[in-house]
């Protein structure tokens, strides 16, 4: 986003581009279920997405992305992905209410739209700093969890399920072709 930003600038053409990085909230917490003791459910993802939401913050307040702000550009916004509980046994809108912070964007599953609405509190805004994630993220340590390993590991598996996803909507697409 940044570069291309940047590029637009330096070529006189409007800054002002819409961008979302997407993290995949849920995921974490399902990588780890099996592993993870009672006080620790449900506590990976929203750990992780505090530590990215507040690296975000120190990347918009940077010089280069404060730049081409002062130039027009709208910052890429951070989009909460999978946010839909997948643990039956935790609070149904248990993502939505902890991932409240400015330039987010959730994409609500329809089930837990439905459940914010009826029961569902905005609480605090996401935390400046991250002294409760690392809390978490250490006691995850503690049980051989390396976040950043599953980081990797999760950033693989997405893409793969992506890539698959792609070919299978081209296979469905030159199907239909051939058909009409």
């Amino acid at each position: 986003w940044l570069k291309g930003v940047e590029t637009r600038i330096g070529l006189g053409l409007n800054p002002d581009v819409r961008s979302v990085a997407s993290v995949f909230v849920s995921r974490w917490d399902k990588a780890v279920a099996e592993k993870a003791p009672l006080a620790l459910r449900n506590k990976l993802g929203i750990a992780v997405m505090q530590k990215t939401y507040h690296a975000y913050q120190q990347f918009l307040n940077s010089e280069r992305v404060q730049r081409v702000m002062n130039f027009g550009a709208f910052p890429q916004r951070l989009l909460w992905a999978s946010t839909g509980t997948k643990d039956p046994d935790a609070s149904d809108v248990l993502y939505v209410t902890n991932l409240v912070a400015p330039y987010t964007v959730n994409t609500i599953p329809e089930n837990t739209l439905l459940a914010f609405a009826d029961h569902g509190e905005t609480g605090e805004p996401m935390p400046d700093n991250t002294k409760s994630a690392d809390q978490i993220l250490k006691q995850f340590e503690d049980i051989s969890v390396n976040y950043l390993q599953l980081a990797e590991q999760l950033q693989k598996e997405g893409a793969e399920a992506f890539n698959k996803s792609w070919e299978n909507l081209i296979d469905s697409i030159s199907t239909k072709r051939k058909q009409l």
